[in-house]
């Protein structure tokens, strides 16, 4: 008869206890207790705190953490570090390193098996992994680091993109043991073309450092591979470093942290990125005027919304107040346009929106590894940056504000290693001691994944992107028949909903956000299987429909009751403009006017989310 399985973990359940010193030697004693949410710290000595200040570690503030060996061959001891970004009193997270030391038994050995036995049970909780229940804790239980591809567009935002990689994301990632190489990509359509020719067995997902429109060029790129049933499946994921962060907004809500814009809305999602997880994600497959098709994973939009994306694209310098400066020009030469929506009522149509309520490395060497392009036809792995064998300058992964320098970073190291400056005079410093060996058939410089050469055109002198005619979208030409939709132009099966009429804007959105700080469909899920349609009519106020946007930003527009605004959740629809002029926007990229129909695909492509959140997750 099989043994009865152990009992649920709660949030408070101790997992592990017990004391460890501090480093340097002659720092304070703790007791340490970690339970299923957080680390718990008290000081024991030289002064017991009763209230210990920075003594409650939350999980979801923990980025990855180490083992460490003392370089002195006298020090028995074992070192145990933990990599932290809590939030300040002001709100924004800083990065801070916390290391304790196991010296509890006579040997080395004893020690590291303690120290190792902490690491292994702290990675496992971050990463989602079982704990046995009366086992032994040993690294055995960590599988290999995920390996991941970054793509970066180092225009994104205001040009910050780039910079905020360097010092935010890649230490980030690198404390929590996750395997990367990094592509800065060059051009418009340039990570589109990667992700056709990658061998997508050589990594578990795919992430892109910028905006929304770099995972719409690798999701449209990936459903136009001819293993686009397959290659759809590899999970995606984002990082805002964009002007538009709509779906960083929504991971970031889904992780259960508060709302949050610019660097911290960043660290939210990498910090989510670091413990792994993700979540099926619906697709919108869009049929435009014209019979091609592209692939939607946040919005369809014309009128007001539309009109403001590519208007305030002059003012892209401005970052995300881009869409604020749009927004206010747009009031002030509101239009309306007529047009005709229909659409397939959702079976189970939810009831009106309400309001929301509220990967074990961690060492890693990088590198720039730049090289000249050849007139017309170059690799573009040329510009990349790998957690492969290749050397990196200090102080690029500095991250500016962190209370302790980022130390230096090396290949299968068991963390980040602890400069002499970290402890006091006399102090041996320390060097990695990694859980793990590396594992069999680990990724070496020579053996990345190859992509495909092709023909590209040289960057732009200033190094900007070449201006693009209307119709930028990528087309795909693969992925899923839309057993929904009639070709354009046929008349509609029964059972759809039809009105006409003069709209200021029609907005059809997946995610719940439509920018990181615009919670449209506070309702709406990565996967409910549902195109959620928005629209308001024309008569509306400027100063009614400035109320909506302001109420939006809480995702409370729905209840403030205006007449022009109306709501549906369908699985299909039909937008065609009656006005001869206007703007068209798929994902915030412009495609050509006219009218077009979708359908959602429900699951069909995967988003690296990390856990969902609770309430009261954060302090």
């Amino acid at each position: 008869m099989a043994p009865p399985p152990p009992p649920p973990l709660t949030p408070s359940t101790p997992l592990l206890h017990g004391e460890f010193g501090s480093y340097p030697a002659r720092g304070p004693r703790f007791a340490l207790t970690l339970t299923p949410q957080a680390l718990h710290i008290q000081r024991l000595r030289p002064k017991p705190e009763a209230r210990p200040r920075g003594g409650l570690v939350l999980l979801a503030e923990v980025s990855g953490c180490c083992t460490l060996r003392s370089r002195s061959p006298s020090d028995s001891a074992a070192y145990f570090c933990i990599y932290t970004y809590p939030r300040g009193r002001r709100g924004g997270r800083r990065r801070a390193a916390r290391t304790f030391r196991a010296d509890g038994a006579a040997t080395y050995e004893e020690n590291r098996a303690e120290a190792q036995r902490w690491a292994t049970a702290l990675t496992c909780l971050l990463r989602g992994l079982p704990l046995p229940g009366d086992g032994e804790i040993t690294p055995d239980l960590l599988p290999r680091p995920p390996r991941l591809l970054l793509l970066v567009n180092p225009f994104g935002g205001r040009g910050l993109a780039w910079q905020w990689c360097k010092n935010h994301v890649l230490p980030m990632i690198s404390e929590a043991g996750l395997s990367f190489n990094l592509i800065q990509t060059e051009r418009h359509n340039h990570a589109r073309e990667l992700v056709q020719g990658l061998s997508l067995s050589e990594w578990d997902g795919i992430v892109t450092v910028s905006g929304d429109g770099l995972l719409y060029e690798v999701l449209n790129g990936l459903l136009e591979r001819p293993d686009w049933e397959e290659a759809v499946k590899t999970p995606v994921g984002i990082l805002p470093c964009g002007s538009g962060n709509a779906l960083a907004g929504a991971v970031n809500q889904h992780g259960g942290f508060e709302p949050a814009l610019g660097i911290d809305l960043l660290l939210n999602c990498s910090l989510l990125l670091c413990r792994g997880g993700s979540h099926p994600l619906d697709l919108l497959s869009v049929t435009l005027a014209s019979g091609s098709r592209c692939f939607s994973f946040l919005s369809v939009a014309w009128g007001f919304v539309s009109d403001v994306d590519i208007q305030s694209e002059r003012f892209r310098a401005l970052g995300s107040a881009r869409f604020t400066l749009g927004t206010v020009l747009g009031l002030a030469t509101l239009h309306t346009y007529r047009g005709r929506l229909s659409y397939l009522p959702a079976m189970v149509e939810p009831a009106s929106p309400a309001p929301a309520h509220g990967l074990p490395r961690a060492k890693s060497e990088l590198t720039l590894a730049p090289g000249p392009a050849p007139p017309v036809a170059h690799s573009p792995l040329h510009r990349s940056v790998s957690d492969l064998p290749l050397p990196l300058p200090q102080p690029a992964l500095t991250s500016p504000g962190s209370p302790e320098p980022l130390p230096i970073l090396s290949l299968n190291g068991g963390g980040p290693e602890l400069a002499g400056d970290w402890g006091g005079a006399g102090d041996a410093p320390l060097s990695p001691d990694p859980l793990l060996p590396s594992p069999p058939g680990s990724p070496k410089a020579a053996q990345l994944s190859p992509i495909t050469e092709g023909a590209s055109e040289m960057p732009a002198p200033s190094g900007l992107p070449a201006p693009t005619p209307v119709a930028r979208v990528a087309i795909s030409a693969g992925g899923p028949p839309d057993h929904l939709l009639p070709p354009l132009g046929t008349p509609l099966p029964p059972g759809w909903v039809t009105m006409e009429g003069d709209f200021v804007l029609i907005l059809a959105i997946s995610p719940s956000h439509l920018g990181a700080d615009l919670v449209a469909a506070p309702h709406a899920r990565f996967d409910d299987g549902l195109v959620h349609l928005c629209w308001v009519r024309g008569g509306i106020s400027r100063a009614a429909l400035l109320r909506l946007f302001l109420a939006m930003e809480r995702g409370s527009h729905f209840s403030l009751g205006c007449p022009q605004l109306g709501y549906a959740a369908a699985r299909a629809f039909r937008l065609e403009p009656l006005t001869p002029r206007g703007v068209l926007t798929v994902d915030g990229e412009q495609v050509e006017y006219g009218p077009l129909q979708a359908q959602v695909h429900p699951g069909l492509g995967t988003l690296l989310t990390g856990p969902s959140g609770c309430p009261g997750r954060e302090p």
